[in-house]
């Protein structure tokens, strides 16, 4: 990913400061205890506050760092979220935390901490975040004003099976081979690993740019995933899930979610375009974006067309 510059947030020591440039922590209740979560907030927008969900699990914040730019020039105000466990935020030895339910009561004490209503709320839950986001409002969506799905298939048996049936046999398959070699040896961790997948499939559906050229929020971020939530809940591999997650599908209940939906996605995702598509049209007030030139990260590769969808959606609801 290139070298990591030296982050703004962080402390001397190299750690996370909460309180850098308005970042605030927010105790959350769990059955382990009470941890802090990271969260800041940018501008100001009584009427348009977005909450952003990080994917992974275990990632962070900091790829959604474009917002900086966009969404304030918007006029729309935003809220940087790390979730617990995450690098910014407390990071308890506590397995049985990493479940989906424990995540979303966790989302709703961090609305109510920063006293978001239906009046101005609206929830971007990108990647693993969508997941979030869908159960989210699936229990609370009468908190809502606005629902982003973002670049998240709402069925992981289908975005599996994209991953088999279109993406698969696109990639070159003498490396492919290798990639499912090492899956199946438990060899994840050796660099050939990520070598092999940078090549047939990151840079072609993760991110459409040469790995030198990926920029340091997305190396950052990369780099501060948190293995011990990541593997439980998505597996090793990084075609398709696995873990946790590997059964997840809430395709049948999206008709209960009768919030203002925008779906995310783009052509070269790792999530089936089509797909994400087919959900919006299951949503009583869904809408889709696809990005034309955008991967699984459509915030950088086609940084414009998600910008612009997004910030188009978020403001007129507030009209």
């Amino acid at each position: 990913m290139g070298a990591m510059a030296i982050h703004p947030y962080l402390d001397s020591a190299g750690r996370p400061d909460a309180w850098t440039g308005g970042a605030q922590l927010i105790p959350i209740q769990t059955p382990k205890g009470e941890f802090n979560v990271w969260t800041k907030r940018v501008g100001n927008n009584p009427d348009a506050r977005l909450l952003l969900l990080h994917g992974g699990p275990g990632a962070t914040h900091e790829y959604f760092e474009p917002c900086d730019t966009h969404l304030a020039a918007a006029g729309i105000e935003f809220i940087y979220y790390d979730q617990l466990g995450s690098f910014y935020s407390d990071q308890p030895d506590e397995p049985e935390l990493w479940e989906i339910d424990r995540f979303v009561d966790e989302v709703e004490q961090v609305r109510i901490a920063l006293g978001l209503d239906a009046s101005n709320f609206f929830l971007l839950g990108h990647s693993w975040g969508g997941v979030l986001a869908i159960e989210y409002a699936l229990k609370h969506q009468q908190n809502l004003k606005g629902l982003i799905i973002s670049n998240m298939m709402s069925s992981i048996p289908e975005y599996n099976r994209y991953a088999e049936q279109v993406l698969m046999p696109r990639m070159d398959q003498a490396k492919l081979a290798q990639v499912k070699a090492l899956e199946a040896a438990g060899d994840t961790g050796n660099p050939d690993y990520e070598s092999l997948l940078m090549e047939i499939h990151y840079q072609h559906h993760v991110l459409r740019m040469p790995p030198q050229q990926w920029p340091d929020p997305v190396g950052r971020a990369f780099a501060h995933i948190n293995a011990s939530i990541y593997v439980p809940l998505q597996g090793p591999s990084e075609l398709g899930a696995s873990g946790k997650l590997l059964h997840w599908d809430r395709t049948a209940d999206l008709a209960a979610i009768n919030t203002r939906t925008l779906v995310l996605g783009a052509e070269h995702d790792t999530m089936s375009p089509r797909y994400l598509e087919h959900m919006a049209s299951l949503l009583p007030n869904g809408r889709a974006h696809i990005c034309p030139e955008g991967s699984h990260m459509a915030m950088f590769d086609d940084q414009a067309s998600y910008f612009t969808a997004l910030s188009e959606f978020i403001l007129s609801a507030t009209d």
